[in-house]
């Protein structure tokens, strides 16, 4: 192993690889440790359940394939075959009654399904639609791919134009605000308030309402990565080799190297030093400061800040099924097109159930007929299964701390299958067809598990801290580390846990890209991306 880097990238989850792709590409010498025995993190595609049937076990749903620049500074598809699916049909929430409330890539169509339920809600869908496609095209996206500005600086500048003015009174405003403001049919509003809110928004808080527009906005516009969602790190992966870097898997890290104030490299847990000019950490705040870097090495009030930070309130409950055939849902015998759809969600008819549901889970609790979110990859990948079978996956919010039996209670097997069967009887409601014996086999991912699978994931949160208004932006996740420089001299933070945050969008790892190289003092041959430029000339950024 070489004993001396440019840069050591902690981890080689998504922002780790894009970060290492961008700065070998420059010439830079980098390395990139991960503790797991698989590059991508939450990048995953395995064979959990039956052979030939490819679970994405993580991350899924791509939604910033439009706006992220590693897709073309990279070429992703025509050099290393890493396509996406672009479903028509994106989400579905099937009633009971046989009719479904439907959200298309095409904004008419979705009108026109709205208008079957409401005339007034198709006329605002399409004026929401437009709103929230100016402040993401104008604002929210190419922010995401910049460092954050101190709040006022931000503030200001928000003012000097319409669109930031638009999205600085939204964000003031709690989802449920927004979806009444805009909607009057309650299985609409389920819908809606649902995509607003189950990437981690309360729907009651305030001071979140720009992600409450963005996500709204790529409810039109996801992505299935074509073969799987490790498709992706993958083709990382040989970028980095292909141009000098190297990643190394099952490694663990004992501390960083910190001298004279600056990190220079990391000391693994079987004694051996490598030495590099940075370090760039893409795991929690926890773990990189208070446990690698040292509270000896740190001030007392930025330990104080990073002991306030909040981890989230729910986790994920995956249930990943090797199913006998595709689902055929009821709300289909009208429109056979419902059958392949992206993703359903099932359980909640009215806003109400929703919010029901949230209150619960934030109790500790788990709804005897739950609601969740659900996709059937194989109906429009077939390369995940075999011929005319089926793979599948439940996702479902789920509180990590139980108040019955607390976290441990998850690794009781027969309350596993409890809430597995009472989610399967859910999908049943609605597809009759997926009976017990259509299941040919399951694996249930709980919010234990995913904490143990992926320890910078603490309490099974899936973007290493909640979003709260006080934890995003400049101060996400603290006013000394969002841009991704640290208190450290060399010493980068570039996670989820960092702005602009997780869910794969792809801004962090670029971000600390940029600081890297630009304090290494290389040239970077990527340009800037024209969204980020258009919005720089109006003031924005």
């Amino acid at each position: 192993m070489q004993k001396s880097y440019d840069v050591i990238i902690v981890g080689a989850g998504p922002n780790g690889l894009e970060a290492a792709s961008y700065l070998s590409k420059a010439g830079v010498k980098v390395l990139v440790l991960e503790r797991r025995y698989e590059l991508g993190g939450g990048l995953a595609t395995e064979e959990i359940t039956l052979p030939r049937y490819f679970h994405n076990t993580h991350a899924i749903y791509m939604m910033m394939v439009d706006y992220a620049p590693l897709y073309q500074d990279f070429d992703l598809e025509a050099t290393y075959n890493c396509s996406h699916i672009f479903p028509e049909l994106q989400f579905v929430l099937p009633l009971l009654d046989g009719r479904a409330v439907c959200i298309y890539n095409d904004v008419e169509k979705t009108c026109k399904n709205f208008a079957r339920f409401s005339s007034h809600d198709a006329e605002a869908y399409r004026e929401l639609y437009h709103l929230s496609k100016q402040c993401v095209d104008e604002f929210i996206a190419p922010a995401t791919f910049v460092p954050p500005l101190p709040i006022l600086e931000a503030l200001g500048k928000m003012q000097s134009c319409e669109v930031g003015k638009l999205v600085a009174e939204y964000s003031e405003k709690p989802a449920i605000e927004i979806v009444e403001q805009y909607f009057e049919n309650e299985h609409i509003k389920a819908l809606m308030l649902y995509l607003a809110c189950h990437w981690g928004v309360e729907y009651d808080q305030g001071g979140l309402g720009y992600l409450v527009l963005l996500y709204l906005n790529r409810a039109g516009n996801y992505r299935l990565v074509r073969g799987g969602s490790h498709q992706i790190a993958s083709a990382l992966g040989k970028i980095i080799h292909q141009n000098g870097g190297a990643v190394i898997n099952n490694q663990r890290i004992k501390r960083f190297i910190i001298e004279g104030g600056a990190a220079k490299g990391v000391e693994l847990a079987d004694g051996t030093r490598i030495e590099s000019r940075m370090v760039l950490s893409t795991i929690d705040p926890h773990q990189t400061f208070l446990e690698l870097t040292g509270e000896n090495n740190l001030e007392e009030e930025f330990v104080e800040k990073l002991r306030l930070w909040q981890w989230e309130k729910y986790s994920l409950l995956g249930i990943h099924l090797a199913l006998e055939e595709p689902p055929l849902f009821t709300a289909a015998q009208k429109d056979p097109g419902l059958n392949e759809a992206f993703i359903y969600v099932l359980g909640y008819e009215t806003a109400e159930d929703f919010t029901r549901y949230c209150d619960a889970i934030y109790q500790g609790k788990i709804a005897d007929m739950p609601g969740f979110n659900c996709c059937f990859p194989s109906v429009l990948d077939p390369l995940q299964a075999p011929s005319n079978r089926c793979t599948g996956l439940i996702s479902q919010m789920a509180p990590y701390d139980l108040k019955e039996g607390g976290p441990d209670r998850w690794y009781d097997l027969a309350f596993q299958e409890e809430v597995a069967e009472n989610s399967l009887a859910t999908l049943n409601r609605y597809a009759p067809n997926i009976t017990p014996d259509k299941v040919l086999w399951k694996y249930i991912s709980t919010p234990t598990g995913v904490e143990d699978k992926f320890p910078n994931m603490v309490k099974g949160g899936i973007k290493q801290g909640a979003y709260d208004p006080l934890q995003m932006g400049y101060q996400r996740p603290n006013d000394d580390c969002s841009t991704t420089r640290t208190p450290i001299k060399n010493l980068y933070l570039g996670g989820a846990s960092c702005y602009p945050g997780g869910c794969v969008i792809w801004g962090s790892g670029y971000v600390a890209a940029n600081q890297i190289a630009e304090d290494l003092g290389v040239a970077r041959w990527w340009k800037e991306p024209p969204l980020v430029t258009s919005a720089r000339e109006k003031g924005l950024l």
